[in-house]
């Protein structure tokens, strides 16, 4: 028997970079994911789910803390800083001590609390046990898995020595998402019986580098044969990259979901998901477990050889179109939560945790900012979601090709803003989805007041905004170095004092 009925278990499964229709539920024609299809239908699904950054260590800050990334001073992701005709700002390089998370708030609540997987939001000082996880598997500063892959042995890389937490053991080829959820499912079995818990499993997958079962994907690339789509255009060559880190390299966009590689990784990550859910049955406390299945971003449909496509949504991870903020969200609470339902309310991370405190029916916390609301109500009782308009600041040039930005979303209405040239769309999404046609010349009233409320928000929220780079031209003409991802220069490189100071 659940001897903690009264609270509901939390299980968050957090994906990087699954792309908004990488599931069957959400649109996917050649990527299998049954079990995700199902949980879509024992719940809720939401079709108009965004995260707060097209970044990851932005959107995860804002997940654990319910605040915007612009509040906790983390508009990037940790270790890049892309520059290009601007530079961006300087941004905090760990989540600061100070922030509450959701973690912490469960715990003070009686939480058991378990982070299992990828962190990316600070080293020493600053890992899950540092924010209100009584344990961190697997969790450390850096965010992929390119030192390494996805075949054990795994090490943290970027001059980190080590392997990763809790994780040393892994048996030579073993694959990282069944290890990860091999130990979540381990703490489920082994959990108190008289408190329930917060799992926060943060799965590398699906970031590249794009590394599967080997048998998945020769699955895959007979059915890319048997549908034609070996054969098919995949990649459209684009425009140049804009950042000086990137030179000479040439945007793609994928325009089909036909990459065997991404979908066997698709596949084995809807089986280890399903892996969860079974073992939340098999305890008998799946009825009264709040499930909550989302990605981090946007999907990698952008960038040299990108493995997903967005489609009909506009761009992809690190950029401000649809394609980089749209991400899937599920919730299923069989106690609480009809089945069957897609919502079209307009939610986002920051939602979490006000909705986790107030499904663990413990109180708000008015005396701290968060930038989310509660969904309890429309989770449970199909209330609308009424809201203020969500907005987005990217001030930095993206490894995906996307430039500094901001944007702003209210109903139907979405515009956004190039901060290097100061040019503004305007877009409805309820008859234009993919921002194919920029309507600010026949609304003019509706782009001064979006852009108005934008510029405000950025007040208000204290975003610090991109500067001119007056040393582009001596930069691109090799009179200056160019500097790397993180924005910084070759080590005694003749820099101008200001430029160095930036």
């Amino acid at each position: 028997m659940d001897k903690t009925s009264e609270k509901p278990h939390v299980v968050v499964i957090l994906i990087d970079d699954l792309g908004v229709r990488d599931l069957g539920c959400t649109g996917s024609t050649f990527y299998e994911t049954p079990r995700l299809d199902r949980m879509a239908a024992e719940g809720v699904q939401f079709d108009n789910a965004y995260a707060a950054s097209s970044l990851c260590s932005p959107a995860r800050a804002a997940i654990l803390t319910g605040r915007h990334p612009v509040r906790v001073d983390i508009t990037n992701y940790i270790g890049g800083r892309g520059m290009g005709r601007m530079i961006g700002p300087r941004y905090r390089q760990s989540l600061g001590r100070h922030e509450r998370t959701v973690a912490a708030a469960l715990r003070d609540g009686g939480y058991q609390t378990w982070h299992v997987g990828k962190w990316h939001l600070g080293g020493e000082g600053s890992l899950p046990t540092d924010h209100g996880f009584d344990v961190n598997i697997g969790g450390h500063c850096n965010g992929a898995l390119y030192h390494c892959g996805y075949f054990a042995p795994w090490r943290i890389g970027w001059g980190v020595e080590g392997p990763l937490p809790g994780l040393e053991d892994a048996p030579k080829g073993q694959y990282i998402t069944d290890r990860l959820t091999d130990e979540a499912i381990g703490l489920i079995r082994k959990r108190r019986a008289d408190a329930p818990f917060f799992l926060h499993l943060s799965h590398y997958a699906v970031h590249t580098p794009i590394q599967s079962p080997p048998e998945l994907v020769k699955k895959y690339e007979a059915k890319a044969a048997r549908l034609g789509l070996d054969k098919a255009r995949a990649l459209i060559p684009g425009e140049m990259h804009p950042a000086l880190h990137a030179p000479n390299t040439r945007l793609e966009r994928r325009i089909i979901q036909s990459h065997a590689g991404y979908a066997a990784m698709m596949e084995n990550l809807d089986w280890n998901v399903g892996r969860i859910l079974d073992a939340l049955e098999a305890e008998g406390i799946a009825d009264n477990t709040l499930v909550v299945f989302l990605s981090d971003n946007g999907g990698l449909g952008v960038e040299p050889d990108a493995p997903t496509s967005n489609l009909p949504y506009a761009e992809g991870k690190g950029w401000s179109e649809e394609g980089g903020l749209r991400i899937p969200m599920l919730m299923r609470w069989p106690r609480r939560i009809m089945p069957q339902r897609v919502s079209d309310d307009l939610v986002w991370q920051c939602d979490l945790f006000p909705t986790f405190l107030a499904a663990a029916g413990l109180p708000a916390e008015p005396d701290r900012h968060v930038d989310g609301m509660s969904l309890l109500a429309a989770m449970v009782e199909q209330a609308p979601v009424k809201r203020n308009p969500l907005c987005w600041h990217y001030p930095y040039y993206s490894n995906q090709g996307g430039g500094p930005t901001g944007a702003i979303r209210d109903g139907d209405w979405k515009l956004i803003e190039w901060y290097e040239t100061g040019r503004t769309a305007l877009y409805n999404l309820r008859d234009d989805v993919s921002e194919s046609f920029d309507c600010s010349a026949e609304h003019p009233e509706k782009t001064a007041e979006l852009l108005a409320r934008l510029r405000a928000w950025r007040a208000e929220a204290g975003a610090r905004m991109p500067v001119v780079n007056r040393w582009y031209d001596d930069i691109v003409s090799g009179r200056i170095p160019r500097p790397d991802v993180a924005g910084e220069f070759p080590p005694g490189a003749a820099v101008p004092p200001e430029l160095a100071a930036l």
